[in-house]
């Protein structure tokens, strides 16, 4: 989806952490959800970075901690080289420029007694940037760039469609002129026909203004479409990581194996063997044991319940996987 750009990161992620402390019931004390359980990864200006997997897997959890919405638990998320995690107020408020969202359902994110004019012209005035004039003048602009008219500048969210109104939340997001977009499952509630008109305008944006995208997708015909790099999470951790042909074309950790399998396709060169999961997906109060997908994998032996594979080399991409990489039991794991 993108240009060549630099290869200095953006942003970037050294092992991100997320627990929610929840109650479990009277007397009984609390327990601890790890959401997201330590992911490491960095986004080029420019390039886009898909992250999938099935609802629970920690995507949304991802998406909060990017937008500053929450902070982690532990862990480093480094924006131009600066740690939010460990900012002060003043800075943080300086980054969250840099990072914005476009969220799945545009209507629920535009308040339907502002125009869209008011809409675009907010961010600049929260953030006290230009005068009245610069700021009409800028949003209008932005509206143009998105492929809207002049005259919806001044008409309401429930005058336009679903289509439209992504656009606007998409010109919001841009206002800021942000150094990274989170894309929230931006087109699944949009009708098939809109969406490629949706994903073309976000591919021109990314041409024109070197933005970077994370995109959160459990579609994965689209992912394929968009995506440079592909992250596949599991339960708050990241089972493969890489660029998005060698992770569609040579998939390697069975899960990702799975999700790809049950991606429909017409052209019967592309279709795979179905690869069935077995159970449900475990809780995160109560994580299994060493690789957290050994409940449900078909590969599973007995390293797997005593040790959590980390993320290896395997060919152009990373992979957390003991039938995998096979490589020699730690003393600890040898003992026991």
């Amino acid at each position: 989806m993108s240009t060549n750009q630099s290869n200095a990161p953006v942003l970037e992620a050294r092992d991100l952490r997320r627990d929610y402390p929840v109650s479990r019931g009277w007397m009984k004390g609390t327990a601890t959800v790890q959401a997201l359980a330590g992911v490491s990864f960095s986004v080029q200006a420019g390039r886009t970075l898909a992250v999938v997997g099935e609802s629970g897997c920690g995507k949304s959890t991802l998406a909060r901690l990017l937008t500053m919405i929450e902070l982690p638990t532990s862990g480093q998320l480094m924006i131009d080289g600066k740690d939010v995690a460990h900012a002060d107020a003043a800075l943080r408020h300086s980054l969250r420029r840099q990072i914005q969202i476009v969220f799945q359902n545009p209507y629920g994110s535009l308040n339907p007694r502002q125009t869209v004019g008011d809409a675009l012209m907010e961010p600049l005035l929260v953030n006290h940037l230009g005068d009245a004039t610069e700021r009409e003048a800028a949003a209008r602009a932005m509206l143009r760039q998105v492929g809207l008219r002049e005259e919806h500048f001044n008409r309401y969210p429930h005058m336009f469609s679903g289509g439209q109104r992504q656009r606007v939340a998409i010109a919001r997001a841009l206002m800021l002129k942000p150094r990274v977009l989170v894309l929230d499952e931006p087109v699944s509630a949009l009708d098939v026909s809109i969406r490629a008109q949706v994903l073309n305008l976000l591919d021109d944006l990314q041409q024109a203004l070197g933005v970077a995208y994370i995109f959160i997708s459990h579609d994965l015909g689209v992912v394929r479409h968009v995506a440079d790099d592909v992250m596949v999470m599991y339960l708050g951790r990241c089972v493969e990581q890489g660029p998005r042909d060698a992770v569609f074309d040579n998939p390697q950790h069975p899960y990702t194996k799975a999700l790809l399998s049950a991606t429909p396709t017409v052209d019967p060169a592309l279709r795979r063997e179905r690869v069935i999961l077995k159970g449900e997906l475990p809780s995160p109060i109560d994580r299994p044991t060493g690789c957290p997908f050994r409940t449900r994998c078909p590969l599973a032996f007995d390293r797997c319940a005593k040790e959590e594979p980390a993320l290896e080399a395997q060919g152009a991409q990373q992979v957390a996987c003991w039938a995998v990489n096979p490589v020699p039991a730690s003393p600890v794991a040898a003992a026991a």
